[in-house]
């Protein structure tokens, strides 16, 4: 749904000026505006990002890096805290996803870039609330692959037991503290295999993902298949042994098993055409993931007596063997999840990347973070995020990472939602190829009538503040202390590096606004494809052309 406004124009001087910067409060809330987060897109430091993604390779990014992570790996852990009502906790996750996903399709289709809900909280709250936003991202996305590949090393021995008889022993298979595990060697190859993935393009990359998604999706379908036969309606009693605050807990824990539209999102500066593609995109994944995680969870619990749940992080391939009493089902699943889990990392340490480039243009991180080789991938930024989230998913037990991601997910989403509400107020006639459902309409205010307020976004807003009630004190904890080292960070390095301040105080800085307007993708080949071509000789009896006039060679003024 678009909106009737018309956009108003802007130059590109107001495009580089921030805001004020005379007092410490103007210069935390110097904000970037849309039109420059747009045309920037793409830019990086010496090269630039490709769009080459489409609509369903979108679609494909968005549910690799959610459908798997919740199903194959925190199930184990999700159950015990709800019981057979882990059923109601997806469904509450999902609804929580869905209000948000809304405001991120809002916001896609607007600033389609590549920093996600970091960039949207630039453009709308200024920078600190932006920082503090990408600080969150890095915590959600770094932790959220590690915490999908600890679980990646149980497949990959459940495979190995079946097809071999050899398993990875014990002390190289588990991160510390876990089952004698002195360090997860499984989950540093897997990142580093995904890394190499990334490092071949986006394009590449996207394919491999795809082929990875048809592999999980039916993976998950053979074992509700296989599953349904061993469903005993005793396993469903009692349905909610732990009352509601464990089925809330439960869907808070399950949370970060639902940031793949952020990914897709991530993926801005390099989509064909974003403003349409990415809400479709974000809608599409989100429906489709729901529906499985929904129909896998009420499978998985009904064929296996919730208690027998705790502490299998494959239990999946546990349950395909106590029903069908063969291991070749077991085996095949835990394929099946092999590939499934890569596909999480390897799309989730894309949007890592990603967030990070976009964070670095802006000069808030090192601008190592934003060089693009030659084809167009930001090689030193996806083998330092990958070095350390594959060393932290080595060293560190998967409940903490799973928690310490959904709290970092929440806020950043709840932050999203803000930034809808106030890009409504502050730029309310600016076009939107998708809209948040009924936030247009107008209500009776005496004898005028008033815009009802966007009410998605606040109630996205307020189901993301209640899910992060719902986590236990240490995640709090955790989180609080990122955020002391991330103000810090900002303060001593951010603050005064970022490229709004550096303007502010009139230091002389690229600027990228002007080679992304002038130097469209086409142009640099085109042109270089002109000057590389012979020139061609006059036709036969054709006259020469003109010379010059005097007037037309002498040297333009203008700049």
């Amino acid at each position: 749904m678009l909106d009737k406004g018309a956009s108003t124009a802007v130059t590109a001087d107001a495009k580089r000026a921030p805001l004020p910067t005379a007092g410490f409060g103007a210069r935390l809330m110097r904000r970037k505006p849309v039109e420059r987060l747009v045309a920037e897109g793409g830019q990086g430091e010496g090269g630039t990002l490709r769009r080459s993604l489409g609509m369903w390779q979108l679609t494909m990014i968005s549910i690799g890096a959610t459908l798997g992570t919740g199903i194959f790996v925190v199930l184990g852990t999700a159950v015990p805290k709800a019981g057979p009502a882990v059923v109601i906790s997806f469904v509450i996750a999902g609804l929580t996803a869905l209000f948000s996903a809304l405001s991120y399709a809002e916001l896609a289709g607007t600033i389609p870039v590549s920093g996600s809900s970091y960039s949207y909280a630039y453009a709308t709250m200024g920078e600190a609330v932006a920082w503090i936003c990408g600080w969150c991202l890095i915590l959600e996305y770094g932790v959220s692959v590690a915490a999908v590949a600890v679980g990646w090393g149980q497949y990959l021995n459940e495979l190995l037991e079946g097809t071999t008889g050899v398993t990875i022993p014990t002390w190289m298979a588990n991160p510390p503290g876990v089952d004698g595990g002195v360090f997860n060697l499984p989950a540093l190859l897997v990142v580093l295999l995904c890394m190499a993935f990334l490092l071949g393009g986006a394009k590449e990359s996207a394919r491999a993902n795809a082929i990875m998604v048809g592999v999980k999706i039916v993976a998950l379908l053979l074992f509700c298949a296989v599953a349904f036969t061993g469903i005993r309606a005793g396993n469903y009693a009692p349905f909610m042994p732990l009352g509601l605050g464990g089925v809330s807990a439960a869907g808070a824990s399950l949370f970060f098993s639902y940031i793949g539209f952020d990914a897709a999102s991530t993926a801005g500066e390099e989509a064909k055409d974003p403003k349409k593609d990415l809400p479709k995109a974000i809608m599409l994944s989100l429906l489709i993931v729901t529906a499985l995680y929904v129909l896998v969870a009420a499978v998985a619990v009904g064929a296996l007596p919730w208690k027998k749940f705790e502490g299998s992080e494959a239990a999946l391939a546990g349950i395909m063997k106590d029903v069908t009493g063969q291991s070749f089902w077991a085996v095949l699943l835990a394929a099946g999840a092999v590939i499934a889990i890569a596909s999480v990392v390897l799309t989730v340490l894309y949007g890592q990347t990603r967030i990070l480039f976009a964070m670095s243009r802006d000069g808030l991180v090192p601008k190592s973070f934003a060089k693009v080789s030659k084809k167009g991938v930001p090689v030193a930024n996806t083998v330092i995020v990958s070095l350390f989230c594959g060393v932290l998913a080595a060293a560190v037990p998967l409940g903490q990472l799973a928690d310490a991601t959904s709290i970092g997910t929440l806020f950043a989403f709840a932050l999203v939602n803000v930034a809808v509400i106030v890009l409504r107020f502050t730029r309310p006639t600016m076009k939107r190829s998708f809209r948040v459902p009924l936030s247009g309409v107008r209500i009776p205010f005496g004898d005028t009538t008033v815009p009802l307020a966007p009410v998605f976004p606040a109630i996205g807003c307020a189901l993301c503040v209640y899910m992060m009630t719902s986590l236990d004190v240490v995640t709090w904890e955790v989180f609080g202390s990122w955020m002391v080292v991330g103000l810090v960070v900002y303060f001593a390095y951010g603050m005064r590096s970022s490229r709004l301040a550096r303007e502010a105080a009139g230091e002389p800085v690229a600027d990228v606004t002007e080679a992304a307007q002038e130097a469209p993708e086409a142009a640099p080949k085109a042109a270089a494809k002109t000057a590389q071509a012979p020139a061609k000789a006059p036709a036969k009896g054709a006259k020469p052309a003109a010379k010059p006039s005097a007037r037309s060679r002498k040297p333009s003024n203008r700049k």
